[in-house]
C-alpha cells in the first residue's frame, strides 16, 4: 500500500507544480521575475540531469547485466529511441505553433497554444513513469529517493512553465479563471503519461531497461534543449549555472545517502 501511495503522490507532483504555476495568474499581473525563472529552470536542470543518469540510465544498464558486455545495448537503444520520438514531437508542436501564430484571436487559437504545450509536457510524464516502474519492479537498481527527486525537479520546472501560460492568456483577456484552468490542463498529460508508461511496463517487464533509457534519452534532450538555454536567457550571471550545479550535487548526495 505505501509503494501505492508514493507512487500516486510522485506521479501527481508534476502536474501539482504546473497547477500551482498557473495560479500565478490569480496573484501576478506580469510575468514571473527573471532570476527567479532562470533560477528554478536551472535548478531543475540539474536535478533532472541527475535524476536521468541515476534513476534511468544506471538502472536500465544494471537490470541488463545478464548480457554481460553487451549489457549497454537496451538503453542505448531505448536512449536513441527517445532522442527520436522528441524529435519528431518537436516538429509537430512546432506546426501546431505556427498554426497558432497565423491564428493570433479567437478559440482556435487559444486550443492550438493548449495542444503544444501539452505536447511537450508528455515526454516528462513518461520519465516519471518509468522511474517508478523501475521502482516498483523490486530489481533494487532504482531508489525512492532518486525517483522522488526526479518527480521534484519536474515539478519545480512546471512553476515557470504553468506561469507562462496563464499569465500571457489573461494579459490576452482571456480571464484569470479559463487562463488558469488553460495552464493547468496543459499539465494533465503528465500523470496519463505516466500512467501509460507505468502500465505497460508491468505488462512487458522485459522491456523495463528500454522504457528507462527511453525516458532518460527524452529527458536529457528537453534538458539541453530547452531548460538550460531557457534558464541562460537574459544578464543574469551566473546564477543559473550554479543552481543547476546546486540541484545536480544535491541529487547526486540524495541518491547516494538513501540507496
Amino acid at each position: 500500500m505505501n509503494d501505492i501511495i508514493q507512487t500516486f503522490c510522485g506521479v501527481l507532483l508534476p502536474f501539482l507544480g504546473t497547477a500551482v504555476g498557473s495560479a500565478a495568474v490569480f496573484l501576478m499581473k506580469k510575468e514571473l521575475n527573471e532570476k527567479v525563472r532562470n533560477t528554478l529552470f536551472g535548478f531543475a536542470s540539474g536535478v533532472m540531469l541527475a535524476a536521468s543518469v541515476w534513476s534511468l540510465l544506471l538502472p536500465a544498464v544494471g537490470m541488463s547485466e545478464h548480457l554481460g558486455r553487451l549489457a549497454f545495448l537496451p538503453a542505448a537503444a531505448g536512449f536513441l529511441f527517445g532522442i527520436v520520438f522528441l524529435l519528431m514531437l518537436e516538429k509537430a508542436t512546432d506546426q501546431i505553433e505556427r498554426r497558432a501564430g497565423r491564428r493570433e484571436t479567437g478559440k482556435s487559437a487559444d486550443t492550438m497554444l493548449l495542444i503544444a504545450v501539452t505536447l511537450h509536457n508528455l515526454p516528462e510524464g513518461m520519465a516519471v513513469g518509468a522511474a517508478f516502474a523501475g521502482l516498483l519492479s523490486d530489481k533494487g537498481t532504482v531508489t525512492a529517493a532518486s525517483v522522488m527527486a526526479l518527480s521534484i525537479g519536474i515539478a519545480l520546472q512546471n512553476l515557470p512553465e504553468g506561469a507562462i501560460v496563464s499569465l500571457p492568456l489573461a494579459a490576452a483577456g482571456k480571464g484569470r479563471v479559463r487562463s488558469f484552468l488553460y495552464g493547468t490542463l496543459s499539465g494533465a498529460i503528465e500523470p496519463a503519461g505516466a500512467a501509460l508508461v507505468l502500465l505497460l511496463s508491468s505488462l512487458l517487464c522485459p522491456a523495463l531497461p528500454f522504457f528507462l533509457s527511453f525516458a532518460a534519452g527524452a529527458m536529457i534532450y528537453v534538458i539541453s534543449k530547452e531548460l538550460i538555454p531557457q534558464s541562460q536567457e537574459g544578464k543574469i550571471g551566473a546564477l543559473p549555472a550554479v543552481s543547476t550545479a546546486i540541484g545536480f550535487l544535491l541529487m547526486m548526495i540524495m541518491d547516494v545517502v538513501f540507496s
